[in-house]
């Protein structure tokens, strides 16, 4: 990937000596990158990064140290308070610090943790969003995270807690009856647990269902499937995380807006997938 690509003409922000950035890599393809990650990259003397940042991003700073900070569930990894520490001794060395996370640090990415203990030890900080795999990565599968047939809310919730347990503080019967469509990250671990009490609590086990692993990169997977089948049919097809799990209706317009498969030759499987019977309105 080319690194050469001048920014276009505007006032960017200078990452000084001392300060930390957090910014959000996107879901997985370098070319989501913001404008904003990219002047970062360039600038940084230091990038942190997760494991979700792909290796050709950490391309555009070719200049830094790149340390890896990832966290993955089940794995051996740092705890996040060496993390944010880390983060302020590198910052009180005068370094420029990039912490790198994907998706959105602010989105189940644990970046107001990190820039909280950053404020709270005096160090200035600038945050850059980024997309979110809930919303980017089900765009690239071809699934829009709302639809007006389909959705007027659309509630995203996190797998696992802290220590790695379904979280118990989620009312999964408020979830299942507020939101036509749930995105749920990092679900993979407890998805039987999640789909039972989903089904438990009134949602249909015939309800479409998709899973989208390493969500935007040349590895991405989607496996269609409903609430009553997802978890043998992860295990059918061998899928494994990271991935983002979309449940609603919303997943059949994947029949019709899968625009990577179009791409590579194949017809729509279904063009109207709600059953409307009519053209999708333009007002």
């Amino acid at each position: 990937m080319s690194t050469d690509i001048p920014l276009p003409s505007h006032t960017w922000p200078t990452l000084e000596r001392g300060w930390v950035w957090l910014c959000g890599a996107g879901p997985g393809d370098p070319g989501l990158l913001t404008l904003h990650a990219v002047n970062a990259l360039r600038q940084a003397d230091v990038v942190i990064y997760d494991a979700l940042v792909q290796e050709q991003i950490l391309s555009w700073a070719p200049q830094a140290e790149h340390i890896y900070a990832g966290k993955r569930g089940g794995k051996p990894s740092a705890k996040q308070r060496d993390i944010s520490l880390r983060l302020v001794d590198l910052a009180r060395a005068g370094k420029r610090v990039l912490r790198l996370k994907g998706g959105d640090p602010f989105v189940f990415g644990r970046g107001g943790e990190e820039a909280q203990t950053l404020v709270q030890h005096n160090i200035p900080i600038r945050i850059i969003p980024g997309i979110s795999a809930g919303i980017g990565g089900l765009a690239y599968a071809g699934i829009p995270v709302t639809h007006r047939d389909v959705n007027q809310s659309v509630t995203f919730v996190t797998g696992h807690d802290q220590s790695g347990n379904t979280p118990s503080s989620l009312d999964w019967a408020s979830i299942s009856k507020g939101s036509q469509v749930i995105v749920i990250y990092m679900g993979m671990k407890h998805i039987a647990q999640i789909a039972e009490q989903l089904i438990t609590a009134g949602r249909s086990m015939h309800e479409p269902v998709a899973v989208v692993t390493t969500a935007t990169t040349e590895d991405q997977q989607v496996l269609e499937t409903t609430l009553g089948t997802i978890v043998a049919d992860i295990a059918a097809a061998a899928l494994a995380p990271p991935a983002i799990i979309c449940i609603g209706q919303s997943v059949l317009m994947r029949q019709v807006l899968d625009w990577q498969g179009m791409a590579a030759g194949n017809p729509p499987r279904n063009l109207d997938p709600l059953g409307r019977g009519r053209p999708a309105e333009s007002a």
